[in-house]
């Protein structure tokens, strides 16, 4: 007579691809806890692949790319003294140099996003690993990560749909698209630097930086403030790189 598998009281039952997914939203713990029993990621980074190039062709579609290039350079006054001191055809030669690169750059956002998810995999591995003494391995971090910046997912639906309404694209600016960040309220060309900042302060990152110091104390049992301060230590580090950038190309 075939038996029933049970559960030990003190293990809780493993998760499918779905359910996590699912619980990145409304369990977090739960879902990132079971990233120990297997650091699978396909499914997240699928769905944020697909949602990221509907996302671009819409923007192709839409704004277009040498529009996006001519926004950017906006917001590089340098860059952009440089290429108005091009002759003529020599400027619209780098002009459509730049405009190629960008278009590839983005349809290829997925390969590029899985050299995101590895920084920073890499750097909080390494900064929990000998920093804090954590017990964790480097798989299950770079899962973490991959579903943890899952709720990017929203700026890109909502971007979209912005889009798609008939919002300008005199203003639209691809690194923030969509109405999420305090970088809304600021002219991006009458100042760089304040953009810089103020378009890190977006609620669907700093909710992505939640899920990770969260999904750290899962993995690792690092210490709850720990996780915390780390992790927004760190993007604290990057925002003033940007502004440093940006300061660099006003």
């Amino acid at each position: 007579m075939a038996t029933a598998s049970v559960v030990p009281p003190n293990e809780t039952a493993p998760l499918s691809q779905v359910q996590r997914v699912v619980n990145t939203f409304v369990a977090p713990s739960k879902a990132f806890t079971d990233l120990r029993r297997s650091a699978s990621w396909w499914l997240p980074f699928l769905i944020g692949g697909i949602v990221y190039v509907m996302f671009i062709f819409v923007v192709d579609q839409k704004v277009g790319f040498r529009k996006v290039v001519e926004n950017q350079l906006r917001i590089q006054p340098k860059q952009a003294e440089r290429v108005e001191r091009l002759p003529p055809d020599q400027r619209e030669k780098a002009m459509d140099q730049q405009t190629g690169f960008w278009k590839v750059l983005s349809y290829g956002g997925p390969v590029v996003g899985l050299i995101f998810y590895l920084v920073i995999a890499g750097v909080l591995f390494a900064t929990f690993k000998f920093g804090a003494n954590a017990d964790m391995r480097f798989k299950t971090m770079f899962a973490l990560a991959v579903f943890a910046w899952l709720p990017q997912i929203f700026v890109s639906l909502l971007a979209v749909l912005s889009l798609l309404a008939g919002v300008s694209s005199d203003g639209f600016m691809i690194q923030s698209p969509a109405a999420t960040s305090l970088g809304t309220f600021v002219d991006p060309a009458a100042s760089p630097v304040m953009f810089a900042l103020l378009s890190s302060i977006d609620i669907f990152t700093f909710w992505s930086l939640v899920l990770m110091a969260i999904g750290v104390v899962a993995i690792s049992k690092v210490k709850r403030g720990t996780a915390f301060a780390v992790v927004f230590g760190w993007f604290a580090f990057w925002v003033v790189v940007k502004i440093g950038l940006a300061a660099a190309n006003s």
